[in-house]
């Protein structure tokens, strides 16, 4: 069915009031409020605070927003608030573009609806599907899961979406990016048409926009008003290094900056390990993770760095896409990506939910265009370092 849009924009930022800002002002029950106390949950980010109510209200919404904004609250809330427990079907449909996100989204909402009785489950391909179905045939109210792995139980019919009420399409300008037009658009059409859906993109642009003209009713569209490359609360550096010395500049960086929790990326699979391995060899706690392990190992590398018990990630773009782990104080660009916004999403991992934190590239000789590209495409400065004692 295709719907016209006509949206209310808002357009965070540069709005003189917002009607809400902490999150104690909520209109949600108790139940949702204690949960959201435990958290420790108190000022509202931007997307919070023009989301969750159209979404109280019923109405679609599109916001954009990057992931570590704090819009899984956005739409986790009004979720956990509106289902009804007692009713033992799936009612809430979280899509996400990596298994990763599906495991951290649904830990989120499990946690938002610590008081509410909901039962919450991702649902995910490279683990045993055996044990999904005999969680789904005991009841679950929300499905936080990637498109793949849903359409594998709605194939099978171990997953029945006809009691769904909501619908949330997040970071849908990556699933499109991953090719996943096809499998949601087959999932949409096994849902109700009088659902709440909302989408969530860090960029809306036409294909985006396609999905919400063909599949929400009269969204309202919310916009983070400043530029989403930016990233003013992470102090950026780089240092020109001979590369043959890189190696050492990285330990020296390790060791005089006393880094507890850092990703370090590489461009391949190969380098990714034996750069791990180095750094062990020299003491550090580290450890690679790249799309050549299965997903119990990458679950396990995963679970330690998410814990605390690994202070070193060393990743390849591939595998890293879609972390969202909170303590992340540097990223170290160990090999400086060749597209230049692919240098925005690796430094995203850290400064999540307001916190600060530092990036640092090392830039080899001759590497200097990938620099100044990068450089091109943000407002903020990328400050010379001559040693790794500076920042």
């Amino acid at each position: 069915m295709l719907f016209r849009i006509a949206c209310k924009i808002f357009v965070i930022g540069e709005m003189k009031h917002m009607q809400i800002q902490h999150f104690e002002d909520l209109p949600v029950g108790q139940k949702v409020i204690r949960a959201i106390e435990d958290l420790e949950f108190s000022n509202l980010f931007p997307i919070q605070a023009q989301a969750i109510i159209p979404l109280l209200e019923g109405k679609d919404v599109i916001g954009q927003a990057k992931t570590g904004t704090g819009k899984t609250a956005a739409f986790g809330i009004p979720m956990v608030e509106r289902l009804n427990p007692k009713i033992n079907r799936v009612q809430g449909l979280v899509l996400e573009p990596t298994r990763e996100l599906a495991i951290q989204v649904a830990e989120h909402i499990d946690r938002l609806g610590k008081y509410s009785a909901l039962k919450i489950l991702p649902i995910y391909g490279g683990v045993s599907i055996q044990r999904q179905i005999h969680t789904l045939d005991n009841g679950v109210h929300i499905v936080v899961g990637t498109p793949g792995r849903i359409i594998d139980h709605l194939k099978r019919r171990t997953l029945n979406l006809d009691s769904v009420r909501f619908v949330v399409l997040d970071e849908a300008d990556r699933m499109l990016d991953m090719g996943f037009i096809d499998d949601i658009e087959y999932i949409l059409s096994k849902v109700p048409v009088n659902r709440q859906t909302s989408l969530f993109s860090a960029t809306i642009d036409q294909s985006v926009m396609n999905i919400c003209n063909r599949y929400m009713k009269n969204p309202e569209k919310i916009l983070v008003s400043k530029d989403e490359i930016a990233l003013t609360q992470i102090n950026q550096y780089y240092m020109i290094v001979n590369p043959r010395s890189k190696f050492e500049i990285l330990c020296n960086i390790l060791n005089e900056n006393h880094i507890e929790r850092a990703i370090i990326f590489c461009k391949t699979r190969k380098y990714t390990s034996l750069l791990a391995d180095r750094l062990r060899f020299r003491g550090f706690d580290a450890r690679p993770l790249h799309a050549g392990f299965t997903q119990p190992q990458r679950d396990f590398v995963m679970d330690l760095f998410r814990k605390g018990k690994l202070k070193l990630l060393v990743a390849t773009d591939v595998a890293a896409r879609g972390l969202d782990i909170q303590g992340i104080t540097h990223i170290i660009n160990y090999d400086i990506p060749l597209d230049a916004l692919v240098y925005f999403h690796r430094i995203g991992r850290t400064a999540r939910m307001g916190r600060e934190g530092t990036a640092i590239t090392l830039v080899s000789y001759g590497e200097t265009l990938e620099l100044n590209r990068i450089r091109a495409l943000t407002k903020t400065s990328i400050e010379e370092l001559e040693t790794p004692t500076q920042f």
